[in-house]
């Protein structure tokens, strides 16, 4: 949705995703890789193991360069004169920026690459989580779609900003979801500027760091019924109602906190919110034929970003909302 809207939408030769979700799940398994070098040093001085993670990167890194080249070719040979810079897609707001910036090609194509990569397998993974938590309980869902279609107007085809604000259990929903299946789930890697002690643990200087917020989410130190999806934990009367996931609570992590927080965290929430919100509110949703709510299956794969195992297969039933 985010390539189609946002990159390639007027030509039919760049329509189709396929190139661009293979290079997304390429590279991320290429990024979450576990590298023995890191944690083994004499082994880099062989360098076998650098020369092979070396050119697979190489590999998919012209193949990004490749597709992205293709993307800007097409919009900067667009007439200027045509392009809405207020409802215009990201790439022509950010060439029209280009000149005004000092931003080379390299720089716009970098740019791309954080946003888009950032920002659509994890939404499309969060939402897939949050998808299947819901079709294994059907109350949940069914009080999920109450609450959408009780506040959009009925006729209206597309739930908005507006709309979304009022939907506290959604935002529940969502936020229960990345406690439980949090995307990233030992966040970005980071280094100890300086030596610090943390709980009576001294980490050094130039220390990776990773932080597991998989493992926060599901302690029982921290939560009630940590293994259980209970969107109503962060409602109403709910034990954590006052948490959030702005880096405010330690407890409630998926986006990291402080100054290295996840930079599209906005874009990430408003994206699942609106693609469930209008999931819910223009379909009914059922299993296909033979198969069971206990036979959704939540193993999860792990790389940079986690997903589930197996493809969520629904069956939708369109409605008017």
């Amino acid at each position: 949705m985010a390539w189609h809207a946002a990159l390639c939408q007027e030509d039919s030769s760049l329509m189709d995703g396929t190139l661009f979700q293979d290079l997304t799940k390429e590279t991320s398994r290429l990024l979450g890789a576990f590298n023995m070098e890191e944690f083994f040093p004499t082994l880099a001085r062989v360098g076998l193991l650098k020369r092979t993670v070396r050119a697979m990167s190489e590999r998919v890194r012209n193949k990004w360069d490749d597709l992205l080249d293709k993307v800007i070719d097409h919009h900067e040979s667009k007439d200027k004169s045509k392009i809405d810079h207020k409802g215009g897609n990201f790439v022509d707001i950010l060439l029209s920026v280009q000149m005004e910036y000092g931003l080379t090609r390299e720089h716009v194509k970098a740019l791309l690459l954080d946003v888009f990569f950032g920002a659509t397998e994890t939404s499309s993974n969060t939402l897939d989580f949050a998808l299947a938590e819901l079709m294994r309980r059907p109350r949940l869902i069914g009080k999920l779609q109450e609450e959408v279609r009780s506040i959009v107007p009925r006729g209206q085809t597309i739930v908005s900003e507006a709309d979304i604000n009022k939907m506290a259990y959604l935002r529940a929903v969502i936020k229960e979801s990345l406690r439980l299946h949090p995307v990233a789930p030992l966040l970005a890697p980071h280094l100890a500027m300086a030596d610090c002690n943390i709980d009576g643990h001294m980490v050094p200087a130039g220390t990776h760091v990773l932080v597991n917020v998989w493992a926060i989410g599901r302690d029982s130190n921290c939560w009630e019924d940590p293994g259980e999806f209970i969107p109503e934990r962060f409602i109403d009367e709910g034990s954590d109602v006052h948490v959030n996931f702005k880096g405010n609570n330690f407890k409630l992590l998926p986006f990291g906190a402080g100054r290295r927080i996840c930079p599209g965290i906005n874009l990430g929430i408003a994206t699942v919110e609106l693609m469930l919100a209008n999931l819910m509110c223009h379909f009914d949703w059922e299993l296909p034929l033979g198969v069971e709510r206990k036979d959704i299956d939540m193993t999860e794969l792990f790389g940079l970003t986690v997903r589930r195992k197996d493809n969520l297969l629904l069956v939708p039933k369109s409605r008017m909302c």
